[in-house]
C-alpha cells in the first residue's frame, strides 16, 4: 500500500515536471523580432535557415492601413517578416547581424530588383533594449562603409499583419514553388548584390 502511494507521488511529480518543462520551452521560444528586407519570400527563406529560429511569417507592417493585402491596399506598409526565435540558441543581437548581411543597406528605393516603399528595408524594435542593440549594429555597418550612406531605418514596432486568406500561398513560397522562387531570386540579383557588398567584410 505504502509502495503504491510512493508510485502515485512519483507519477504526479513527473507530470508536474513535464508540464513545467513544456511551459518553459514555450516561453523560451516566444521571443519575436520583425524585419523588412525587400521581398518577404526571400527574407522568410533566409531567416528559416538560421539555427534557433523556430518560425518565420510573411506579412506587412509599418503603415496605417488596416488589414493590408498583397494585391490590394498596403500603402505605407513594408513587406516584412515576423521571426520567432529561441534566445537560448540565437540572440537578438545575432539576428540583427544576420539581417544586415542579407540586405542592401544603401538602397533608398527598395531592395535589389524590387523598388517602391513596400520593398524598403527597416528594423522594427519593440522596446528600448532592442532599439539600443539595433542602433549599435547599425553604427558598426556605418563605420565599415564610411563612403556610403546607410539608409535602413530603425522604427518602432506596430501591428504586424500576416499574409493570409486567398494570399496564404505567399507563406513559405520558397518551399511551395521552389523553381519559381529560385528563378525570381536569381533574376532579381539578390545574391549577386549581397556578395558584392558583404564578401570579405568583417563588420561584426
Amino acid at each position: 500500500m505504502f509502495i503504491g502511494k510512493i508510485s502515485v507521488m512519483k507519477a504526479h511529480l513527473l507530470v508536474i515536471f513535464l508540464i513545467g518543462a513544456m511551459i518553459h520551452a514555450a516561453n523560451v521560444a516566444a521571443d519575436q523580432a520583425v524585419f523588412a528586407g525587400g521581398c518577404f519570400w526571400c527574407m522568410e527563406s533566409d531567416f528559416e535557415k538560421l539555427e534557433g529560429v523556430t518560425d518565420v511569417i510573411s506579412g506587412f507592417t509599418g503603415g496605417t492601413v488596416e488589414n493590408p493585402t498583397y494585391k490590394g491596399n498596403h500603402d505605407g506598409h513594408y513587406e516584412a517578416v515576423e521571426v520567432t526565435y529561441d534566445p537560448e540558441v540565437v540572440s537578438y543581437k545575432e539576428l540583427l547581424e544576420y539581417f544586415w548581411i542579407n540586405i542592401d543597406p544603401f538602397d533608398a528605393r527598395g531592395q535589389f530588383c524590387d523598388k517602391g516603399h513596400s520593398y524598403l528595408s527597416a528594423i522594427f524594435v519593440a522596446n528600448a533594449t532592442e532599439r539600443k542593440l539595433a542602433e549599435e549594429s547599425k553604427q558598426k555597418v556605418i563605420a565599415n562603409f564610411p563612403d556610403q550612406t546607410v539608409v535602413t531605418p530603425i522604427l518602432d514596432a506596430g501591428t504586424f499583419y500576416p499574409v493570409k486568406g486567398d494570399e496564404e500561398f505567399h507563406q513559405d513560397y520558397y518551399k511551395k514553388s521552389p523553381l519559381r522562387y529560385k528563378f525570381y531570386r536569381w533574376n532579381c540579383g539578390r545574391d549577386q548584390r549581397l556578395q558584392e557588398i558583404w564578401s570579405g567584410q568583417k563588420v561584426f
